[in-house]
């Protein structure tokens, strides 16, 4: 029997094996990410693991897909309920900036702090609006809407074992093994001829459309391993020949906490497919859509101080527009250093980070206080950072944009069409997880946990309050 978390196990396992023969310079990241954790957990023995074990951090991949409709979007989304993933966050990667894409995204994921332990896997899941006039006109919208109608991604049976799975909570082996095949094919580059003419109209606005709805099957876009140091690991990718994008999206590297995720990726690679020509023929081409990405994760941000982030960013924008990667991320860390609180302790006190707490092992003499900030500083309670579960859609878009051949087309003198965590849930018939929520409730419990093991009721402003 494979019950829920060895179906995600298994499975993470067996798409990254895919995806590693199908795009061999994802084996080559995975590899240097994984010298590159060695190598960081020798240097830095007493802090490298705060914020996750060595093991569970080797082991960790997030992956991304996309889809097309709503009817699809429902059944992916079966398929990873199978594996104890469920959709946290909206995430609107339209808007008016460069990096504008004709998306609207959720990451599938196990929610609570067990499962996450277990095993992290993660999948940041695109859905195309072909109804946003900004990108696609009536008549193209009719013609792309019936291609999607037209094809099945997920099967039914496939579709049928993942429920399965979800209600009883695992399957049997070999059932098992036939999901976990079936489920990994869905995912694999299909060998079907891509239609030219088709492909090359909807590339001609958006790349990701065209990837999207201008293919009969999809595909995973990219696999990403997680590493303790990510600069290292954008030099030595560089030193061994393979093309990374011009930065490293999201935080800088400074000598305060790490917060939030810091994301880059190899250039997409050419990759052999067949064309259907006009004529009808078949000839073989490339097209450059799939990459490998790598992350680092830091501390989660309370709503404070995403807000503060949110400033911050926009900061860096107006201060270093115009300038090379290195200018901008030396303005990166002059705008850290100026607005961000440079220890952990710090950002716990401004309410700006999350933290989970724990009764200490050996504790002081007398009758502990009863606030949470004294509780801390005396030694009652030791505060451990929340990781980042979750994803930056500026973030994510700008790694999405960096890897597409052109900027595409669109009309912003139109208005884009309304999506939002509501229109996700009805898409799925399932609940979107505010991530936010899944960050305080973690943080609650530990403190009720607390409390009791102290014989006590512990005062404390929640994070986030100002």
């Amino acid at each position: 029997m494979y019950d829920t978390h060895q179906l995600r196990a298994a499975f993470a396992r067996s798409l990254s094996a895919m995806y590693g023969r199908e795009v061999p310079a994802y084996t080559t990241l995975v590899d240097t990410s994984t010298a590159v954790n060695a190598d960081y957990v020798a240097a830095h023995p007493d802090t490298a693991e705060r914020l996750g074990r060595i093991d569970r951090v080797t082991a960790e991949r997030h992956g991304a897909i996309r889809v097309g409709t709503a009817r699809e979007l429902a059944r992916v989304a079966q398929i990873f309920a199978a594996l104890g993933m469920e959709p946290v966050g909206f995430y609107d990667l339209r808007g008016d900036e460069a990096t504008s894409l004709p998306i609207v995204s959720t990451a599938f994921r196990p929610t609570t702090p067990e499962a996450l332990a277990i095993n992290p896997f993660r999948v940041f899941t695109s859905v195309l609006v072909t109804d946003d006039r900004r990108y696609f006109d009536a008549a193209l919208q009719a013609e792309l809407d019936a291609f999607l109608a037209g094809r099945e991604l997920f099967g039914d049976d496939v579709v049928a074992l993942a429920a399965r799975a979800e209600a009883e909570g695992g399957l049997p082996d070999a059932d098992a093994e036939e999901f976990l095949r079936a489920a990994t094919a869905c995912f694999e580059l299909t060998a079907e001829p891509v239609d030219r003419a088709w492909y090359t109209q909807l590339a001609a606005i958006s790349g990701v459309a065209a990837d999207i709805g201008g293919v009969p099957r999809t595909h995973i876009n990219h696999l990403t391993p997680r590493v303790l140091d990510i600069d290292d690991l954008y030099a030595r990718m560089s030193a061994q020949g393979i093309v990374m994008i011009d930065e490293i999206q999201g935080p800088p590297a400074w000598e305060g906490p790490d917060v939030l995720l810091r994301q880059t990726s190899f250039k997409a690679l050419a990759e052999r497919r067949r064309f259907r020509e006009p004529d009808g023929s078949v000839a073989d081409g490339t097209l450059s859509v799939r990459f490998g990405e790598v992350e680092q994760r830091g501390i989660a941000l309370t709503p404070a101080g995403r807000d503060l982030y949110d400033r911050m960013i926009a900061e860096v924008d107006a201060r270093a527009a115009g300038v090379s990667p290195e200018q901008k991320d030396a303005v990166k860390k002059d705008v850290w250093r100026a607005h961000l609180p440079a220890s952990e302790s710090a950002l716990a006190q401004a309410g700006l980070a999350w933290f989970s707490y724990q009764a200490a092992s050996v504790r002081p003499g007398g009758e502990p206080p009863s606030d949470l900030v004294s509780l801390v500083a005396g030694g009652w309670l030791v505060a451990t950072p929340i990781v980042y579960e979750d994803f930056l859609p500026r973030s994510a878009a700008g790694i999405f944009a960096s890897n597409l051949d052109s900027a595409g087309s669109r009309d912003v003198s139109r208005a884009g069409s309304h999506r939002d965590e509501d229109w996700l849930a009805a898409a799925m018939g399932r609940t979107v997880h505010d991530p936010m929520a899944l960050y305080a409730a973690q943080r609650q419990a530990s403190l009720d946990a607390a409390a009791s093991a102290l014989g006590i009721e512990i005062r404390h402003t929640a994070a986030g309050e100002r």
